[in-house]
């Protein structure tokens, strides 16, 4: 199972927000019992619990009878996974301080596929019907970038962002047709600030959005332009995932085992460091989160390793010199040579020598013959 997340046409957003209103006064209602029940017996309300209390509502609400269960399941899951008695309040009153994004859940009886159309050369367009109450249909129409004709839908939840626009995230079961096929190669990744990462082939993955919009970042915030900032974040972000999207995918499609190191953003966000800025905008956890569903889904190995003095040791000779980097007054050395006389790149030794431990540890667990 994977998700889709494809963008709705605007011409939906009036509809979709008034039928979220509807599913934050289930939200609020179940969350308000389930409190009270807490309260009185001294015990938490359970998914079937609740859909005692909620059953009929639909439709008084508009909502299908699945949608107003989602709603009660994904409640219980939340209060336990958060382990809170009482979650927060939702509302999606644009005067309220703490607004909640939009958010109707469907199960798969409640989706219907009607078709994906040709727009544009290269470009797709999908409609799928949802139900609502009784009798009751919503028709959606969104962009469409993997052809969800080729997938069985399963789960579906429309969601809102900060800028007002609707997405569908949609759970699809994998199709043969979409598998990527992972090549035979091995390869190291080190992670940094000057490139995000860097490989033991030498290809690196150079992010650094939020340095290229500080100045029109920082205008828009003088001038107190809220949608205007909020418009320069989304394109960061989104433009930081897909960059990070090409660079994992193109790993994952030349290779058959990936070997990063263990590195951590708290050791950078710190006040003494100052590099908290830098050290977000790298996106460490997002390539370390893509490559390990984008392996899991090719059959590709990957593995974090230790990476305790790799930028030290010579990838050669497997020696510390004097003359390699050491420390925070090392990293301004980019390049260096060992006392063995090969001349070594910083991140690519690193990420030679990362390949290297994620090949060790292997090796230990392989029996001898």
């Amino acid at each position: 199972m994977k998700t889709l997340k494809l963008r709705l046409k605007d011409k939906h957003a009036k509809q979709l927000t008034a039928i979220s209103g509807s599913v934050n006064f289930v939200w609020n209602y179940v969350n308000e019992l389930s409190f009270k029940h807490l309260q009185r017996t001294g015990k938490f309300f359970s998914a079937y619990d609740l859909a005692e209390y909620t059953k009929g509502s639909g439709a008084l609400l508009s909502l299908h009878s699945q949608t107003i269960q989602a709603i009660s399941e994904t409640h219980a899951k939340s209060r336990k996974q958060f382990k809170k008695a009482k979650l927060n309040w939702r509302t999606n009153k644009p005067k309220t301080g703490k607004k909640s994004l939009g958010w109707i859940p469907f199960k798969k009886s409640a989706i219907k596929h009607l078709a994906t159309r040709q727009s544009g050369k290269k470009a797709l367009k999908s409609t799928i019907q949802l139900s609502l109450a009784k009798g009751q249909k919503l028709v959606i129409d969104l962009w469409d970038s993997y052809n969800l004709a080729l997938y069985d839908l399963n789960t579906l939840e429309l969601v809102q962002d900060a800028r007002g626009r609707w997405y569908a995230c949609i759970t699809v079961k994998n199709h043969p047709k979409k598998h990527i096929e992972h090549g035979t190669g091995q390869v190291g990744i080190d992670l940094g600030l000057k490139d995000a990462a860097t490989t033991s082939d030498g290809d690196t993955l150079t992010v650094k959005q939020t340095l290229k919009w500080a100045e029109k970042l920082a205008t828009a915030q003088r001038a107190k332009k809220k949608q205007r900032v909020t418009a320069i974040h989304a394109k960061i972000k989104n433009t930081r995932r897909d960059l990070i999207h090409k660079f994992t995918t193109q790993l994952v499609k030349g290779n058959s085992l990936i070997v990063v190191g263990d590195i951590k953003s708290k050791s950078f966000t710190s006040k003494k460091t100052k590099l908290a800025k830098s050290t977000y905008d790298a996106g460490w956890f997002e390539l370390k989160r893509q490559l390990d569903y984008k392996c899991k889904h090719a059959g590709c190995r990957f593995e974090i390793v230790n990476e305790a003095y790799t930028t030290q040791t010579c990838s050669s000779c497997r020696q510390i010199s004097d003359s390699s980097p050491k420390g925070r007054t090392g990293l301004r050395i980019r390049e260096w040579t060992c006392e063995c006389g090969v001349t070594h790149d910083r991140d690519i030794n690193a990420a030679k020598n990362i390949l290297a431990v994620g090949l060790d540890r292997l090796a230990e667990g392989i029996p001898s013959l």
